[in-house]
């Protein structure tokens, strides 16, 4: 069965965006024989960093300074990413099985998982992240023990 994954990456190669942060999702399709290929760029709106300012509302404001949309010391950490803009990401990536991203927030991780979303949060290379991810679901699927040959 043939799915796709969303990857946040700036370059291309190595998995180094976080899920709010990331500007654009690169969408990979794994097919039955675990082999993936890329398909397209899929560029998040303008405008949304994953989180908003009702996620700091009377804690301090100003969700502009880090990756994920929510400021240094300002904000909760429990924040990041559970405003608008994550939704809208979330519905950009609806049709992939998994996503994978540097680091993923909670609020995030909870709206994928409605979705049926597999979250992953690594930093490493791209084909690295694949192939693993890959194999995950090859051995998922097919109901083989890990560890076991």
């Amino acid at each position: 069965m043939a799915y796709r994954i969303a990857v946040a990456s700036s370059d291309g190669v190595h998995v180094d965006r976080h899920f709010g942060g990331a500007e654009e999702f690169s969408i990979y399709a794994v097919d039955d024989g675990g082999s993936f290929s890329f398909l397209e760029r899929r560029a998040a709106p303008a405008g949304n960093s994953g989180g908003d300012a009702a996620d700091c509302a009377g804690q301090g404001g100003g969700c502009e300074a880090s990756p994920c949309g929510n400021s240094g010391g300002g904000c909760a950490a429990g924040a990041c990413g559970s405003g608008g803009g994550a939704s809208v990401k979330v519905q950009l990536i609806a049709d992939c099985r998994a996503v994978v991203c540097a680091r993923i927030g909670f609020n995030v991780q909870k709206q994928l998982e409605r979705k049926a979303i597999a979250s992953f949060d690594v930093e490493c290379p791209v084909d690295e992240a694949l192939e693993k991810i890959a194999k995950y679901f090859f051995s998922m699927d097919n109901h083989i023990r890990f560890g076991k040959a």
